[in-house]
């Protein structure tokens, strides 16, 4: 029995694991698409299903609390801006884990968590946006 377990511990710190959901939870934010693996993936969707949820309060204190565990001040704009909008009516359930297969190195199950009613056009969309502005700056 597994009672009292409340996470994946990953075999890492406290501070690595603290620093890679801040940093995963930021890419999901940008892209609303990401590849990673299966338990990453597992656990990632309980803390994106909190971030979301502070997105919809939209007050000044979930702001301030959802950018304790952000990095990056864009995540936590987009996270008040554009997620917590979009996910006003619905209770629960913003992203969803496909199972993709394994990874070819190691075998290591794999996963797809994307956000549900995503934004196909967001993923990608910054390095797009980079390239489209270094070409101009080129000419």
């Amino acid at each position: 029995m597994r009672h009292a377990r409340g996470y994946r511990r990953l075999n890492r710190t406290h501070e690595h694991r603290k620093a890679l959901w801040a940093n995963m939870a930021g890419s999901l934010i940008e892209h609303e698409q990401i590849k990673t693996t299966l338990p990453k993936a597992k656990e990632l969707k309980r803390i994106m299903d909190k971030m979301i949820t502070l997105g919809k309060r939209g007050d000044l204190h979930a702001r301030r609390q959802a950018a304790a565990q952000l990095k990056q001040d864009q995540h936590v704009a987009k996270l008040f801006e554009v997620l917590g909008p979009r996910y006003a009516e619905r209770n629960g359930g913003y992203t969803r884990v496909l199972k993709a297969g394994f990874r070819y190195g190691d075998m290591a199950p794999m996963a797809i968590i994307e956000l549900v009613d995503r934004d196909p056009a967001a993923k990608g969309a910054a390095d797009k946006a980079r390239l489209a502005e270094e070409e101009v700056a080129d000419e």
